[in-house]
């Protein structure tokens, strides 16, 4: 069995629909945190097994928005990746 390892994690600003963001498209976004990842961890691209990307209002990104980020920013066309569209609630 294979040592499962999460070795970095990173997020966009938060921006709200027609805001300051509007001019890039989430795969866009996407493939800056890949490539930063990359940077900020050390690991080499073709060592990353998997991506997996949280992005709500997926309307318009195309099919699987944390794929084409990942190949964009630079990993394999092996790697496997995965969309999460998921809001949570805010309890007060």
């Amino acid at each position: 069995m294979k040592d499962v390892v999460i070795v970095g994690a990173l997020r966009t600003p938060i921006g709200c629909f027609r805001g300051a963001l509007a001019g890039h498209s989430a795969v866009e976004l996407g493939s800056l945190v890949v490539k930063a990842l990359i940077e900020r961890t050390g690991v080499p691209a073709y060592a990353v097994d998997e991506v997996i990307l949280g992005q709500v209002l997926t309307a318009g990104a195309g099919q699987n928005p944390a794929r084409q980020s990942a190949i964009k920013g630079g990993l394999p066309n092996s790697v496997s990746a995965i969309t999460i569209n998921d809001v949570l609630r805010f309890r007060t």
